[in-house]
């Protein structure tokens, strides 16, 4: 089975696959998007693999997938996963629920291959570095 097809078929057993009832989708804002008209617009950043690329350790980084219908999944070969809700506040910012704090992040770049992410927490910013994951992928061995 292919990655993708793996993933698909683990998010449909999580409850989060294409039919999943209710995007989380907050706010009256006017300049604010819906996560569905975002993914009408044929917005690079849903539905695709993003790992972090900038960790510096030298383990395989952080996976972060922002499905269209609010859910963000999180996860990494070394930690188990994340599910959390997320909304695209505009063209160039999004945030989401992490164990009840909201992390606001600008989009500093986004391409097909490549995400910038710049996150504000308290009074810091921190920069993320992702690229898109290609297939086939698998993690290695956990270092003993």
């Amino acid at each position: 089975m292919d990655t993708k097809a793996a993933i698909i078929a683990l998010m449909s057993v999580w409850g989060v696959g294409i039919c999943a009832p209710a995007p989380a989708i907050a706010g009256d804002s006017s300049d604010q998007m819906s996560v569905e008209d975002a993914a009408a617009a044929d917005n690079q950043l849903l539905n695709r693999v993003w790992v972090r690329t900038d960790t510096g350790d030298g383990l395989p980084g952080v996976m972060q997938i922002f499905l269209a219908d609010g859910t963000l999944v999180s996860d990494s070969c070394w930690e188990t996963y994340r599910l959390s809700t997320w909304q695209q506040l505009s063209k160039t910012a999004i945030s989401w629920d992490e164990d009840g704090v909201t992390i606001n992040a600008d989009i500093a770049e986004l391409s097909d291959r490549e995400l910038v992410l710049k996150l504000t927490l308290g009074s810091d910013i921190q920069e993320q570095h992702f690229t898109a994951a290609s297939t086939p992928y698998l993690c290695p061995d956990i270092p003993k």
